[in-house]
């Protein structure tokens, strides 16, 4: 049963360095990873945490890609606990995910979207397990030991309950926030919103940090200040993954990215990870690496209009 005490964060100015943030993440913490495929994924900071060499996580999330698997490669993951983890219809599964599942040092607990989310529910609600019906009838109970069965008491219908998720640490990137912590979130939100309420600690890496009365104007707050642990302004700090309206999906980058990782764990390092991760010291250098301002116009013609980007994607695809 959740016994921790949810904390409220309150003070008036959150603002810290991305470091500040990695520095917050230690080796063996349960974290929510938020976004989800190619979209607002919080990589900036999964980068700076890599750099800090944080070992013996558990990464806990829906349907992931880019961001897990760097994760795998990186040495930083003992366990997952995320329903997909794969780069969609562009290049199938991943690579280093796959490879460190398979040679077992990353152990695999195979969950679904939905339990999570009823998971994540129960702890915020301060309960032990919430019950659910959809994965019954699968093979999910099998490889869950800790589930359990019950009838209900009212309508005689038997339910599968599922302990509650209390992360440790909430990973994530918003398009805006101001000093105190809170989020915009634009776009879908995924579980990220639950995964602020669940989670102890939440850390967010916003494309601006803007004064609160502008948050009204750009959609509303979606994650209030006192979830909020502390933030900080990292432009394009989701890349490769899209960030809307600021910039798409880096479809070349993460070619590169996979082709790297393909070739086996000895290349990506040498390729991928000693290029982009350590041998680069910080989000600015970085951001140099992969084009600096040329690629952020490229990525921002998103922002010109849904025909524009249709037709970025697509002379992409062709290349």
């Amino acid at each position: 049963m959740p016994t921790r005490s949810r904390p409220i964060y309150t003070d008036p100015d959150k603002r810290k360095t991305l470091d500040d943030l990695a520095s917050l993440v230690t080796d063996g913490a349960v974290v929510a990873v938020g976004g989800g495929l190619s979209s607002r994924e919080p990589m900036a900071l999964l980068r700076a945490i890599l750099r800090r060499r944080v070992t013996g996580l558990t990464v806990v999330g829906s349907a992931h890609g880019i961001d897990i698997d760097l994760m795998c490669a990186g040495g930083a993951l003992s366990r997952s606990s995320e329903s997909y983890i794969g780069f969609e219809q562009d290049f199938g599964q991943a690579p280093n995910y796959r490879r460190a599942i398979e040679s077992g040092a990353v152990k695999a607990d195979d969950s679904c979207c939905y339990t999570l989310v009823q998971q994540l529910r129960a702890a915020i609600q301060g309960l032990p397990f919430m019950p659910m019906r959809s994965a019954r009838g699968t093979s999910f109970p099998s490889l869950h030991p800790e589930y359990r069965q019950m009838v209900c008491p009212f309508t005689g219908e038997e339910l599968l309950l599922v302990p509650a998720i209390e992360p440790d640490v909430a990973l994530i990137h918003a398009q805006y926030g101001d000093a105190r912590g809170n989020l915009v979130i634009q776009g879908p939100p995924v579980a990220d919103l639950l995964f602020a309420k669940a989670s102890r600690v939440v850390l967010a890496t916003v494309e601006e940090i803007v004064p609160t009365q502008r948050l009204g104007e750009l959609g509303g707050i979606s994650i209030p200040y006192f979830y909020v642990t502390a933030v900080s302004e990292v432009p394009m700090g989701a890349h490769p993954t899209a960030c809307y309206p600021f910039y798409a999906y880096d479809r070349p980058h993460t070619a590169l990215y996979y082709e790297a990782a393909r070739k086996g764990l000895d290349v990506f390092s040498a390729e991928y990870l000693d290029v982009f991760i350590h041998g680069s010291p910080d989000h600015a250098d970085y951001l140099a690496r992969i084009g600096g301002e040329a690629t952020r116009k490229r990525l921002a013609s998103w922002s010109n209009g849904p025909e524009a980007w249709k037709l970025l994607y697509l002379d992409e695809a062709m290349a």
